[in-house]
């Protein structure tokens, strides 16, 4: 409408029976310039109206994120299984160092006490990092994505069964459950934002495939985008809670209660504002 209104007054200023519709375009184009071209000014009431709708975006989509947890759990599965059957397959998949921390009886997580605020930096790094990750490789019709989540599900499936056997079960999952039910979530729901972004370019429907791709890439970006809050603090939790000396009792009711709120604003909030996070 701009690039139009600017069209017309370059003819109606070669009419020069008409000054006044030149003046009153003139001055139209000069008040819209500021609109137009101006920056936009941000505002702090968005991210309040994006974290009200998300909720329903997220059950929208839900589907994407059961079938993205049960690709993670099926490997995990698989991990425990194999392991339990063939303890050298943890080698492979660990690494000798903590396999040798585990054979030790020892946590390879002890060292985060020692440099918690780097350690903290350095987990919500690589969490954003593993998620996004798992988000962009959608891209690749959605067997990057698969991968990623096959690979965690492996790990954690073939850790949990390597510190079952050696009778570290409790230290493993008091260490793990504070964070990891907020970093596992937002795992699931990356994932099933990057199987949004290849429902979009495999399965197009009646549009065409760039429009199916750009339109599941909005709904899948917006998605991934309100895991952040999730990382950041299950990064912090990571660092700081964790790896402490407080009473497993105490780690698995913070992981209850955590996961509680979790489970509340995802499956309960309206979320009456979600027209607002797809566009």
């Amino acid at each position: 409408m701009y690039r139009q209104t600017a069209s017309d007054l370059s003819v109606v200023r070669a009419d020069v029976t008409s000054p006044q519709l030149a003046a009153y375009l003139n001055q139209l184009l000069g008040r819209a310039h500021n609109l137009v071209y101006m920056g936009r000014r941000p505002k702090l009431n968005e991210a309040w109206r994006f974290y009200a709708a998300y909720p329903r975006l997220f059950r929208e989509m839900l589907p994407q994120t059961a079938l993205a947890f049960l690709i993670f759990a099926a490997a995990g599965l698989a991990g425990w299984a194999i392991t339990l059957r063939d303890p050298a397959f943890s080698y492979r998949v660990l690494g000798p160092q903590i396999i040798a921390s585990i054979e030790s009886h020892r946590m390879w997580t002890e060292s985060i006490v020692t440099v918690k605020p780097v350690a903290a930096s350095a987990i919500l790094t690589n969490n954003l990092s593993v998620s996004f990750a798992t988000f962009a490789l959608g891209i690749t019709a959605g067997v990057g994505t698969i991968w990623m989540l096959v690979l965690n599900g492996l790990m954690i499936g073939t850790v949990g069964a390597a510190t079952w056997r050696a009778g570290m079960a409790l230290q493993l999952w008091s260490f793990v459950a504070p964070h990891g039910v907020l970093e596992l979530p937002a795992i699931f729901i990356a994932g099933g934002a990057g199987l949004e972004l290849a429902r979009g370019m495999l399965f197009p429907g009646m549009l065409t495939r760039g429009d199916s791709l750009a339109r599941a890439g909005k709904r899948a970006a917006s998605l991934v985008l309100g895991i952040v809050p999730l990382l950041i603090i299950a990064g912090t939790i990571e660092g700081f809670v964790s790896p402490s000396n407080l009473a497993a009792s105490f780690k698995f009711l913070l992981a209850a209660a955590l996961f509680a709120l979790l489970v509340l604003y995802l499956c309960t909030a309206r979320g009456a504002a979600a027209d607002e996070v797809k566009d």
